[in-house]
């Protein structure tokens, strides 16, 4: 992302870190305080659209068959496609278990979902339970090519466990 410098960079996580530990109640209501927190920190560094997406389940389908495809949750700052198919970024995250930063999303084929065709770039992190059961992802996107490295994959991973949204073991951080 285009911090200014490194000590802003830090600056940044660190304050995301601390306010995403003091995070408590369910776990839609962490993940709306998640999405926005992150909204407001780092869309001034590059980020255009950040939220999440869970697999769709009995009762949070929106029409998808369960299981086969992920349903738009809490999101900042546009709309966005749901219910989407288990091929692009977001699916691939959700069935490897890994965290994605792919640096120009035309590198993703046909097998890109494009909800905004103004995105470049995208990170993508996946939501782990205990029992290593994948309920969602964490998505983010940006205007500019290679906007995320795999530091940020690594903090936001680290954010999602702090708000217990997801097993505190770093995935594989997989850059495409």
């Amino acid at each position: 992302m285009n911090f200014r410098d490194d000590e802003h960079r830090a600056a940044v996580w660190a304050g995301l870190a601390e306010s995403v530990r003091t995070l408590n109640g369910d776990r839609s209501g962490r993940m709306h305080a998640v999405a926005d927190l992150l909204w407001d920190a780092l869309h001034p560094v590059g980020v255009s659209w950040i939220g999440f997406y869970e697999i769709a389940g009995p009762g949070n389908d929106h029409g998808a068959e369960p299981g086969g495809a992920m349903i738009l949750a809490p999101h900042r700052d546009k709309p966005a496609c749901s219910p989407i198919g288990l091929h692009g970024a977001c699916g691939r995250a959700w069935r490897e278990r890994v965290s994605l930063v792919v640096n120009d999303v035309a590198s993703l084929g046909e097998g890109y979902v494009a909800c905004d065709p103004l995105d470049l770039a995208e990170v993508v992190v996946p939501c782990v339970d205990q029992d290593g059961s994948c309920w969602g992802v964490l998505d983010g996107d940006s205007f500019e090519r290679g906007c995320f490295d795999t530091d940020d994959a690594a903090r936001l991973h680290g954010l999602l466990s702090a708000g217990g949204l997801t097993t505190g073991r770093l995935p594989e951080i997989v850059t495409i």
